[in-house]
């Protein structure tokens, strides 16, 4: 009776060792499959860099709109697309729309020509625009009068808000 149940346990460890076996040899044939596959080949494109146009507002002269990019190549799929943009309202136009500059505090009335000046250096631009390292802009010297301080002259219309509303 012990040899039966001993002859049992061996086929029973035979069939797994076997089993084991196989399933060994089924996932190293698997690798060896993927190895044997060519590896995809990298195209090296003749197409050119994208050179993209300034921003165009689609209405006024900020807020979105739309900029067209080309590039060169023989066997390039696409020469030409169109992207969406947008030009922020509140940068200066006076050097291009998507060149955003830092400026100094102005200087100082020059007498002969009457006007002060202060410079500003390139702070961002949008879309590798091309745009100048620094600017240098002017205006008339005015008449020189004390700057009021903004919490004072927010505080006054605010008063002046409410005695609207009052009238009203």
């Amino acid at each position: 009776m012990q040899s039966q149940q001993y002859q049992q346990q061996r086929r029973k460890f035979a069939a797994v060792f076997l089993a084991f076996i196989f399933i060994l040899a089924a996932v190293d044939t698997a690798e060896a499959g993927k190895k044997e596959k060519p590896e995809k080949k990298v195209k090296k494109s003749d197409c050119g860099e994208w050179q993209w146009s300034v921003c165009v507002p689609t209405s006024g002269d900020c807020g979105l709109g739309t900029r067209e990019g080309t590039r060169t190549g023989a066997e390039c799929k696409q020469t030409m697309k169109t992207q969406r943009c947008k030009i922020p309202c509140n940068w200066k136009k006076q050097f291009g729309a998507e060149c955003k500059y830092q400026f100094q505090a102005w200087g100082e009335c020059d007498l002969n020509t009457a006007l002060k000046t202060r410079t500003g250096s390139l702070k961002r631009a949008l879309h590798n625009a091309d745009c100048q390292k620094t600017v240098t802009i002017s205006k008339p010297c005015g008449k020189l009068t004390k700057p009021k301080p903004q919490a004072e002259s927010k505080k006054k219309k605010k008063e002046g808000k409410k005695q609207e509303k009052m009238l009203d």
